[in-house]
């Protein structure tokens, strides 16, 4: 990865991984793309950076053309939650944006990724040490947009022979941007509140598990996948990823022992609970550790001793 652009530079991963690439290669390796341009934003000012709503091919198709990449990373999507309160809107957005960046990716011999998620699953996938090639029927629109996802990056690999690659993320966990609607936010917003208020209201019931990473693992993880030989990769995209599962009062029980005072009661959302139930409590990721040497180093511990200490600087 010499020259890299990134759509949806200012969500949750983007931001991270815009700030990590230009780190390692250069300010001008890395060209940032959103759908808005905000005023004071260090993803925007730190670098090259342009405006872009995927829908549109011909704009990006220019971008990509204008700066000579060779690497294109689709991060651009609606999330779970709020995909599921307007539906039609994210098919257009997440299956049309996908689709005009593989084009792009054809079109200029460009090495790809995109993330799927552990939303790609549904209620007949197997719960516990779910396989990397299962049952996928999601019962939710962002999901039905992962499993599309998906297939088409292993299409576009086989047809045209695109270097796609992806990972299905867990819920992802950061104190340097704040949850953008998805289903596992709750595990971001906790510490957040646990710092402001001592107290956290979940709107996931008590043990309900689901599968978490560290924003550092998963940035390390594209990172990684990217400059993986791909000679070793069998499966190529949609990756299994996890760093460690739980339920509310594990990461709970995580914060007493920091903040001994913290409480938390429960006031669960029936929208969002069903979503969380129609997802795996533990997936297996031994795929990605045997074809790429996929490692995190954060487990539930050692990520919440860093999100209230990095988040004491920022409240």
């Amino acid at each position: 990865m010499h020259k890299v652009m990134v759509t949806g530079c200012l969500g949750q991963i983007g931001s991270e991984l815009v700030a990590q690439l230009r780190a390692q290669n250069g300010v001008d390796s890395v060209i940032a793309t959103d759908i808005r341009r905000p005023d004071h934003n260090e993803t925007v000012e730190s670098g090259p950076f342009e405006v872009l709503d995927v829908t549109d091919y011909d704009r990006m198709l220019k971008i990509a053309t204008d700066y000579q990449v060779d690497t294109l990373i689709h991060l651009a999507a609606l999330l779970s939650a709020v995909a599921e309160e307007r539906p039609q809107f994210a098919w257009q957005l997440n299956m049309t944006g996908l689709v005009n960046a593989l084009e792009v990716a054809r079109e200029l011999d460009l090495k790809f990724f995109t993330p799927s998620s552990i939303g790609a699953f549904g209620p007949s996938t197997p719960k516990d040490n779910t396989p990397q090639d299962t049952i996928q029927r999601p019962t939710t629109m962002y999901g039905v947009t992962k499993v599309s996802g998906e297939l088409l990056c292993d299409y576009y690999h086989t047809k045209y022979e695109v270097d796609t690659r992806g990972v299905r993320f867990p819920g992802l966990i950061s104190y340097k941007t704040l949850p953008g609607g998805g289903t596992t936010d709750y595990a971001v917003d906790i510490y957040y509140e646990a710092l402001r208020k001592g107290h956290y209201e979940s709107f996931i019931k008590e043990g309900t598990y689901m599968d978490m990473m560290y924003m550092p693992d998963a940035i390390g993880a594209i990172i990684k996948l990217m400059n993986a030989d791909p000679e070793r990769l069998i499966h190529r995209n949609a990756f299994n990823i996890t760093a460690m599962s739980f339920e509310p009062e594990q990461i709970k029980a995580a914060i007493q022992k920091e903040l001994p005072d913290f409480e938390m009661t429960y006031a669960v959302d029936p929208a969002r609970q069903a979503i969380a139930d129609s997802w795996p409590n533990q997936i297996d990721a031994s795929c990605a550790k045997a074809e790429w040497d996929f490692e995190p180093q954060y487990d539930l511990e050692a990520m919440t001793k860093d999100m209230l200490a990095q988040l004491k600087t920022r409240i």
